[in-house]
């Protein structure tokens, strides 16, 4: 049996085939597979589990299918949509792992994260990450009127773009250090995060021996899933 990995969705009510091509994969291959792992940035933003719309509805019952079918559905936060709560994932089945989590991947040890926190170099990224973060904030933000949140999404979304056009991508790509730490932290061989839109499968040798950063393509572009079996590890697109 199969274990699903998927990142960077970024599903969206203007993005309606990516959302079906999501469904085709929750309710086709999915149904056959040991669990789901969603590892961030499932939706393009999510502004609290009060603010429905048609994306997250599908989105939604498509997971409580697969849920009730009997496959495990995991989902850690991105940084678009790390205010989904437990209202929604409750209610569909999602069980919500913490930025940093280590499973036992048919024999190893893996560390899964969205890949955000890695990319240490983007400093403005990170301070502004660590805020958004904070239970005050995100406590305030809440608060707020649906309407209210939403100028917020549209303002902070001209804004990333603005300095994903102004930063070097080098910088918005991970730091190795931080990889090397993270492999270190953990005591693990294998790692598997999205957020950089690099699909890729990096090699090194760490104070543990040789280990494996297993990076996650982007939806939109590649419809990227990673299949983990015994005896199987493939990096690639949606099966037809």
């Amino acid at each position: 049996m199969t274990t699903l990995f998927i990142s960077d969705l970024h599903l969206d009510d203007s993005r309606p085939e990516s959302t079906r091509q999501f469904e085709t994969l929750v309710r086709g291959e999915a149904r056959g597979a040991k669990a789901l792992y969603i590892l961030g940035d499932l939706f393009e933003y999510w502004l609290g589990d009060d603010i429905t719309n048609e994306t997250g509805s599908r989105v939604h019952e498509a997971l409580k299918a697969l849920n009730q079918s009997g496959v495990s559905c995991y989902f850690q936060h991105g940084n678009r949509d790390f205010l989904v709560g437990r209202d929604f994932a409750d209610s569909c089945g999602l069980q919500l792992l913490p930025e940093e989590q280590v499973i036992d991947l048919y024999g190893k040890q893996t560390l899964l994260l969205h890949g955000d926190s890695l990319c240490t170099d983007d400093h403005e990224y990170q301070a502004v990450r660590k805020t958004l973060r904070s239970d005050a904030w995100q406590e305030e933000f809440l608060s707020r009127s649906a309407q209210g949140r939403i100028d917020f999404a549209r303002d902070a979304r001209s804004k990333s773009r603005a300095h994903q056009m102004a930063v070097d991508a080098e910088i918005m790509d991970v730091n190795l250090d931080a990889v090397e730490q993270a492999f270190e932290r953990h005591r693990v061989s294998h790692m598997i995060h999205g957020h950089t839109h690099r699909p890729a499968i990096h090699e090194y040798f760490t104070g543990q021996g040789k280990a494996w950063r297993t990076v996650l393509g982007d939806w939109y572009e590649d419809n990227s899933v990673l299949r983990v079996g015994p005896g199987r590890f493939e990096l690639g697109g949606l099966t037809p």
